[in-house]
C-alpha cells in the first residue's frame, strides 16, 4: 500500500482542513509506529480542581509535520486539537472544551481543571506522508485538593521494614512501608526480586479501594491500604526477598525491597548451627547516625573461592564494596568503598560512622568450590535524631462550608506522625481525612466541636519531638 500524502484544502477553516487530514489517518498503518522516544512532563506534577496543567512535550521527532492530542488512547472521536507544523495552523477537535491550547512544540495547556478531566491523554505525531512517527500517553489525576506536605519525587525514597525483623515458623510478620508518596495511585507486591506476573502476590488500587490477588498468593497474605503486607503462619519457604512496586498518579513507578528472615532455631527440621544456608545478621538492625553496624555472616562455606559485597540487591560493578579472593589472597575495594568499611575472612563486614544513606539492602555473593554462586541478603535501618515540628493551618471555603487543613511540618523523613487534640490522641471522625503519611489532617466541614488546640508528634526509633500547640477557632 502506498503512503498517502494529504494537503489542507484551500478555502477551509483551520479545523476543517486539519479534520480532513485526521479523517484519513484512520487508513494508515497503525502498527508501523517508529521507535521514537517522546516524553511528556506534567507541570505541575500534582493538580487539584480549578488548577491549570501543562503537558510539556520533550524530544519531538524532527520529521514530525502534524501533532494530534487525544483524550484517551487515540480514538479519533476523542481528538482535542491538531497542529500542522508545515503551515503553522492549529484547530480544535471534537472534544475540545475551550480550555485547551496546543503549542507548536507539542505541549498542551488545560485550564481550570475539573474532576472529569481525569484520565489518559495521548499525543501522536505524523510525518509528511501522514505516517505515524510516535505515540505517547500520560495520565492526569485531578484531585479534590492537594496536601502541601509529605513525600514527593525529590525527597526520601520508600523503604520497607520487616516487623518483627526475624519471625519464627508459624508466626506472623508485617512488611511495613515507609515514605509512601502523597500522590499514591496503587501498589503491587511480588515474591522475589523480579516483578513478573507469575511472582505477583496482590495489588491494591487506591481509586477503587480494591485489591486483587495474583499467582503467588498463598491465601496467607493480607494486603492493607497503607501498603503493608501481613503474612500469616509463615513457613521456611517464605524466606527471601519481597518487592513492592509503587505507582503514583503521574504514571511514574518506583520499587522497594525487603528481606524476610524466618527464624529456624526452634524448628524440628533445621538448626542454624548445622544448616548449610548462608545467613547474615545485622548488629544492630536499627542504628543511629554515627554508630557502627556489623553484618555478621553465618555458615560461610569452608571451601569458598571468593566473596563479594554489594551495596544493593543487584550484581552491578558500580554497587561493589569489596571482593575477597581466597585463592589469590587479595582484597579489592570497589566503587562503593568509603574508607569506613572493614571486611573479615569469615565474610563479615563492618561499617563505621554510618549515615542515613548507608541504610538499605546489601548483598553477599559467594563463589563456591564447585564454581556455583550463592547469594545472601541483609538489611538494616539508620535514623537520626528528629527536629521539632510545627503545625501550619490553612483555611478555605468549599461549597459554602468551611474547611481546614493542619500540616505537620518536619524536615525529617521516614518518621511516624501522631496528632493530638486538646492534649488527647486525636480520634478521627467521618469529616476528617489524613494524608498517606499522616503529615496532613483535613476537616471538612468544620464544626464547633473541632475548635481547640492541635499538636503533632514526629518520631523514629531513636527519638521523638512534639510541636508547640496551635489554637484553632
Amino acid at each position: 500500500m502506498e503512503e498517502s500524502s494529504v494537503h489542507l484544502c484551500k478555502g477551509c477553516n483551520p479545523w476543517q482542513g486539519l479534520l480532513l487530514t485526521a479523517s484519513l489517518l484512520i487508513f494508515c498503518h497503525l502498527s508501523n509506529t517508529a521507535h521514537v522516544t517522546v516524553t511528556i512532563e506534567s507541570v505541575p506534577p500534582l493538580v487539584a480542581k480549578g488548577d491549570d496543567v501543562l503537558f510539556l512535550v520533550h524530544d519531538l521527532p524532527e520529521n514530525a509535520q502534524i501533532l494530534a492530542w487525544f483524550k484517551g488512547l487515540t480514538n479519533m472521536k476523542d481528538a482535542i486539537a491538531l497542529y500542522g507544523l508545515f503551515n503553522n495552523v492549529s484547530g480544535p477537535g471534537p472534544v475540545h472544551s475551550g480550555r485547551e491550547t496546543i503549542y507548536r512544540n507539542g505541549s498542551l495547556l488545560i485550564e481550570k481543571l475539573t474532576e472529569k478531566d481525569t484520565g489518559f491523554y495521548t499525543i501522536r505525531t505524523y510525518n509528511e506522508h501522514i505516517k505515524i512517527v510516535s505515540t505517547t500517553s500520560t495520565y492526569l489525576h485531578v484531585q479534590d485538593f492537594l496536601w502541601n506536605c509529605g513525600r514527593h519525587a525529590t525527597s526520601a525514597q520508600p523503604t520497607i521494614e520487616s516487623v518483627p525483623p526475624s519471625v519464627a515458623e508459624g508466626g506472623n510478620v508485617t512488611l511495613l512501608i515507609h515514605n509512601l508518596p502523597e500522590n499514591l495511585e496503587g501498589f503491587v507486591w511480588f515474591k522475589g526480586i523480579s516483578v513478573f506476573w507469575k511472582n505477583e502476590i496482590a495489588r491494591y488500587t487506591k481509586g477503587s479501594k480494591s485489591s486483587i490477588t495474583g499467582p503467588a498468593y498463598s491465601g496467607r497474605e493480607t494486603l492493607n491500604s497503607d501498603g503493608s503486607l501481613l503474612l500469616h503462619n509463615v513457613t521456611q519457604s517464605d524466606t527471601g526477598l519481597y518487592t513492592l512496586r509503587i505507582m503514583s498518579t503521574d504514571m511514574k513507578s518506583e520499587e522497594a525491597h525487603v528481606q524476610l528472615q524466618v527464624d529456624i532455631s526452634h524448628s524440628p527440621c533445621c538448626n542454624p548451627l548445622t544448616s548449610s544456608q548462608v545467613m547474615i545478621e545485622p548488629m544492630p538492625m536499627y542504628a543511629a547516625e554515627g554508630e557502627s553496624v556489623l553484618l555478621k555472616v553465618h555458615n560461610l562455606p569452608e571451601d569458598f573461592q571468593a566473596f563479594t559485597w554489594y551495596r544493593a540487591i543487584y550484581r552491578v560493578p558500580h554497587f561493589e564494596i569489596v571482593e575477597h579472593s581466597r585463592e589469590l589472597d587479595t582484597i579489592t575495594w570497589g566503587n562503593q568503598y568509603s574508607q569506613r568499611e572493614t571486611v573479615y575472612d569469615n565474610g563479615t563486614l563492618l561499617l563505621q560512622d554510618i549515615t542515613e544513606k548507608d541504610a538499605g539492602m546489601y548483598t553477599l555473593e559467594i563463589l563456591k568450590s564447585d564454581s556455583k554462586i550463592e547469594k545472601a541478603y541483609v538489611q538494616f535501618h539508620v535514623n537520626k535524631h528528629v527536629a521539632q515540628p510545627f503545625v501550619r493551618i490553612t483555611n478555605s471555603v468549599v461549597s459554602s462550608h468551611r474547611s481546614v487543613i493542619f500540616t505537620c511540618v518536619s524536615p525529617d523523613s521516614d518518621v511516624s506522625i501522631r496528632w493530638f487534640f486538646n492534649n488527647q490522641h486525636l480520634r478521627l471522625s467521618r469529616r476528617m481525612t489524613l494524608s498517606p503519611t499522616k503529615c496532613g489532617l483535613r476537616i471538612h466541614p468544620v464544626r464547633l466541636e473541632n475548635f481547640g488546640e492541635y499538636k503533632c508528634e514526629v518520631s523514629n526509633r531513636v527519638s521523638s519531638k512534639t510541636s508547640l500547640p496551635v489554637l484553632f477557632q
